[in-house]
């Protein structure tokens, strides 16, 4: 049971962590859904593929599937969190 109780005093601290970092997931959540949606994403596509951005640039960003794939990933999570707790 002491390894039950410290385990759960772990959990609730990750808990506690994440609960007072979703104002910033949120706000990263709708600044990506906004920026696949903008003009700019497709400018910076085309950019990228002029080869215009530097070789050693990330660019996970550029890539559609990934940002969509983010959001309905958190979208998912957010359902089972509702559900786990209802």
């Amino acid at each position: 049971m002491e390894e039950r109780l410290n385990r759960l005093l772990t959990w609730q601290k990750e808990l506690e962590r994440l609960l007072d970092a979703l104002p910033l997931i949120r706000e990263d959540e709708a600044m990506l859904e906004a920026y696949l949606e903008s003009p700019e994403w497709r400018e910076d596509l085309e950019a990228d593929e002029a080869e215009r951005f530097p070789a050693d640039l990330p660019r996970g960003v550029l890539s559609e599937d990934g940002i969509w794939n983010a959001l309905e990933n958190q979208r998912e999570l957010e359902d089972a969190l509702r559900n786990e707790w209802e």
